[in-house]
């Protein structure tokens, strides 16, 4: 049942997966363009809703991420059993993990909306999308820890068609409870909440009947009875570190939308529309960073480092260039792109400096994207953190206030502190790679060096 990783290559990994990312996006841009068409404030208040979501995401996701470093490594040792067990122990992980936090989110959303400090016309709106979506996402947990099983086995391309099938199930869900069609009462940013939930439901199901049927694992109760749980302590020894660094991501980006509300609901509306269209430029490093960490990942297990550290200077060079061609199509395109959000001159016009930002911004952001992803394959996750949480908070965060509050310069100030975090960590994390410490950390015993 397991695909041999030399037969793979990061083409055939990294395809799949830049579409399903881009499917995700695109369901995330759906529910963004049809509210557009519905409320401009319930584009903001989703927009802020979105970011406490993200941030719960996180910490989901440290689980999924170690699970996908840990199931290549051991399939690259060829103990493909330890793979199993670790699948195992971190879907139930993660699944407990997220019910918790689900209730939490459905019980406190609108006192978390009131600490984002979201402009009163918003709350209803944001605290009702909040409140469904956050509610069911322990689904998006077990989805993203089934995903990562699959995908650390070679089978990019069943997420895929999950997400295809999402995405059109989550359109059709929007148009009929957005703006309520063939009778049914329009619901607005609770319509979009309610299709997303359902969609993703449908999704985890499927993923499930693949799981079983590419990898043999089961999710019966009796797979679970008499679980070796020791694997948890190396699921968290990876994932801790992993959340930390993108929790601390997102929180600094939760404090920089703090400040975007002080510049009132018009320019939170524009990060929204922009950050939509930007999501697609750096989606091919998304796609490139995951496919590589697979790749990584089977190498080091199976200690074939040389073939690790090349693959990974390789995917930056790629994704570097890519991200600079997106980012300058995105500026020439940007009157019309941004016209499907908005017929608002000044918002199109603030829209296009950002991204003529963005050719300088995205280069930078791919050293991290790929170059982070690899030495987590490796098992080198502390130095990205700390450096992570260095440069998000002293520099992202610090000059986001001096530049787009104090000094006045609103968003396009926001704008340059993104730019300068992510040139100053993507440089750290290449001279980490070239330094070859990682080569020392791999998890799988038998990848160890002596």
């Amino acid at each position: 049942m397991r695909r041999e990783a030399k037969t793979w290559s990061l083409f055939s990994l990294t395809w799949p997966i830049f579409i399903e990312t881009m499917l995700y996006m695109v369901m995330g841009n759906a529910d963004t363009l049809m509210l557009s068409q519905y409320s401009d404030h319930a584009v903001a208040a989703v927009g802020v809703a979105n970011q406490i979501i993200a941030l719960t995401i996180v910490l989901f996701n440290f689980v999924a991420l170690a699970t996908a470093v840990l199931v290549a490594q051991y399939l690259g040792a060829r103990r493909e059993q330890a793979a199993i067990e670790v699948s195992l122990v971190s879907i139930a992980a993660n699944l407990l993990f997220g019910l918790l936090l689900s209730a939490s989110l459905a019980a406190f959303s609108r006192s978390i909306l009131r600490m984002m400090d979201l402009p009163a016309e918003l709350l209803d709106e944001g605290n009702r999308y909040l409140a469904i979506v956050g509610g069911f996402l322990f689904i998006q947990a077990l989805m993203m820890t089934v995903g990562a099983v699959l995908k650390s086995y070679g089978f990019t391309r069943d997420t895929m068609y999950v997400t295809i099938g999402m995405n059109i199930l989550n359109i059709i869900g929007n148009y009929f409870l957005i703006f309520g069609s063939f009778g049914l009462p329009p619901l607005g940013a609770e319509g979009a909440a309610i299709s997303t939930a359902v969609s993703r439901l449908i999704g985890l199901a499927v993923l499930v009947a693949l799981l079983y049927k590419r990898t043999g694992i089961s999710l019966a109760p009796r797979a679970f009875r008499a679980l070796p749980f020791y694997h948890l302590r190396s699921l968290l020894k990876i994932g801790v570190p992993a959340a930390g660094e993108h929790l601390s991501y997102n929180t600094a980006q939760m404090a920089i939308t703090y400040f975007i509300t002080w510049l009132g609901a018009e320019a939170l509306t524009v990060r929204v529309y922009t950050q939509n269209i930007m999501m697609f430029v750096f989606l091919f490093g998304i796609a490139v960073s995951q496919g590589t960490q697979i790749l990584v990942g089977h190498f080091v297990g199976a200690g074939r480092y040389e073939e690790a550290y090349d693959r990974c200077l390789k995917s930056l060079y790629s994704a570097i260039a890519i991200s600079v061609l997106l980012a300058a199509a995105s500026y020439w395109f940007a009157e019309p792109l941004l016209s499907l959000f908005t017929d608002d001159r000044s918002m199109i016009d603030l829209g296009r400096k950002l991204l003529l930002l963005t050719i300088i911004l995205e280069p930078g952001r791919s050293f991290n994207l790929v170059i982070i992803s690899s030495l987590r394959a490796a098992g080198d996750v502390q130095f990205p953190v700390y450096m992570g949480i260095l440069s998000m908070w002293g520099v992202g965060v610090t000059v986001a206030y001096v530049f787009g509050i104090a000094f006045g310069f609103g968003l396009v100030g926001i704008w340059l502190s993104f730019i300068a975090d992510e040139w100053l960590r993507g440089l750290l994390m290449l001279w980490r790679w070239r330094s070859r410490t990682w080569m020392k950390k791999a998890v799988a015993p038998e990848a160890k060096m002596a």
